[in-house]
């Protein structure tokens, strides 16, 4: 039996999975996920003098309130299994004297749940606020790391209470620290001397029960995400001219990352370079034990941007550096991702010998290279032939374009109202498919 349908409903619906089959990659949403909760223009925003402040340890359950502006007043430390719940629309100043920070420590909760309306906001005390001027947030838990010991001390110069405030990892990948839901991390990543930058939020050994969605992390110092082992899913994620790496996973760390957006920019970034994503298994080989697994990245819907008004003359003058930089000892599959304007778009270390078997361990499949000077190189090697042919099969469906950025993203240079979703025929990027 046949149904009639009107003309109206047919042609959406044939439109509908045109879009769909033609379109699913980089970030999407039936409408831009962006709007209202995100900033990409912080110094414009003023907000009030601080009228509470937090300071030492938070040892019993704590609850931030919306209409109190809160003092983040040298490390804080969550403790002895506390709980910290802040409401929708808070506001939490770091110090800028104090180069203030927010730990969690391993066994406490934060319940950070903001609203798409009504974001938490973390931010600067400065009057011109600056990279750097506070430390950060750090959420520490009970999930697997890769280490010699199953237990690690986070070495940050802190100064807690008690040296075990600030260990992380063990053997609960279900571990709970709590939720992150819509909050803004503004001008962290303090600078020391002995450990080198903070990062804007650091998630180190968190279990999968935690929940982080919603985050994003602008003109962070050092990196905006570290992710140091644990097993963490992650969601709507945004780091924004941050000037070290944007998402930095390490130590073993097994995580899944979707729709997620991360921006550089030439001019904003550190002199030494930085990548946009950063994977690695150790940073000293001794420290890590040969058999715990190593990192994994499961990535999915990634939009990685380097935006420019002039990018061929930031690569030219050595500005532009990789979208991805793996280290040995590292597996991931990134899928259905647009890597943009980067120089190159990936550079595998010089320490991964290139074989069927490595190769197996690093997938590249429906991807979107764009307006890259050049695409996947082994560090050091100019000759990237086998690499090339490997991720060129057809199997892989990886497209490779130079468009320009107002070319290939709805609207780009409007950073009060920005949208990155993918444009391919004028057709805004949506994914309702989860064919995987």
């Amino acid at each position: 039996m046949f149904i009639k349908l009107p003309l109206a409903i047919l042609f959406s619906f044939i439109s509908t999975f045109t879009l769909f089959s033609q379109q699913e990659k980089g970030i999407y949403g039936l409408e831009n996920w962006l709007d209202i909760w995100t900033e990409f223009t912080p110094a414009s925003q003023e907000y009030s003098t601080p009228t509470q402040i937090l300071s030492g340890n938070i040892s019993s359950d704590t609850k931030l309130l919306k209409k109190e502006t809160y003092l983040l007043l040298g490390n804080v430390f969550v403790t002895d299994n506390a709980s910290l719940t802040i409401e929708p629309g808070t506001v939490i100043l770091g110090d800028y004297k104090s180069q203030a920070s927010l730990v969690i420590s391993k066994g406490a909760k934060i319940i950070a749940e903001g609203t798409q309306t009504d974001p938490i906001i973390f931010s600067s005390n400065r009057m011109v606020k600056k990279k750097g001027d506070w430390g950060g947030v750090f959420i520490l838990g009970n999930a697997p790391l890769n280490k010699i010991e199953d237990e690690w001390e986070l070495e940050k110069g802190l100064h807690p209470s008690r040296p075990e405030i600030m260990n992380y990892g063990g053997d609960d990948i279900a571990s709970d620290s709590g939720i992150f839901k819509y909050v803004r991390i503004e001008y962290g990543g303090k600078r020391t001397k002995k450990y080198g930058y903070f990062n804007g939020l650091t998630l180190a050994g968190i279990g999968n029960k935690t929940v982080i969605e919603n985050v994003m992390v602008t003109y962070c110092q050092g990196d905006s995400f570290n992710i140091l082992g644990g097993d963490t899913i992650l969601s709507q994620l945004v780091s924004f001219r941050s000037r070290g790496n944007d998402f930095c996973i390490n130590e073993g760390a097994q995580s899944q990352i979707t729709n997620s957006l991360a921006i550089k920019s030439p001019y904003y970034m550190s002199a030494s370079g930085a990548s946009s994503i950063y994977l690695a298994s150790f940073d000293t080989k001794e420290d890590m034990d040969p058999e715990k697994r190593g990192t994994t990245l499961i990535a999915k819907n990634l939009t990685l941007l380097n935006l420019s008004e002039d990018l061929n003359n930031a690569i030219e003058i050595g500005l532009v550096k990789e979208a991805l930089y793996v280290e040995e000892g590292v597996s991931f599959s990134i899928q259905k991702s647009v890597f943009s304007g980067f120089n190159p778009a990936v550079i595998l270390s010089e320490n991964i010998d290139i074989n069927t078997n490595s190769l197996n361990n690093m997938e590249f499949r429906d991807m979107y290279f764009n307006n890259c000077k050049g695409n996947i190189f082994t560090n050091g090697n100019s000759n990237n032939e086998d690499l090339e042919n490997w991720y060129g099969n057809g199997l892989f469906r990886n497209v490779y374009s130079k468009g320009s950025d107002y070319e290939t993203f709805i609207t780009p240079g409007d950073l009060k109202n920005p949208d990155f979703r993918l444009r391919i025929n004028k057709i805004i990027a949506i994914n309702m498919l989860d064919d995987e």
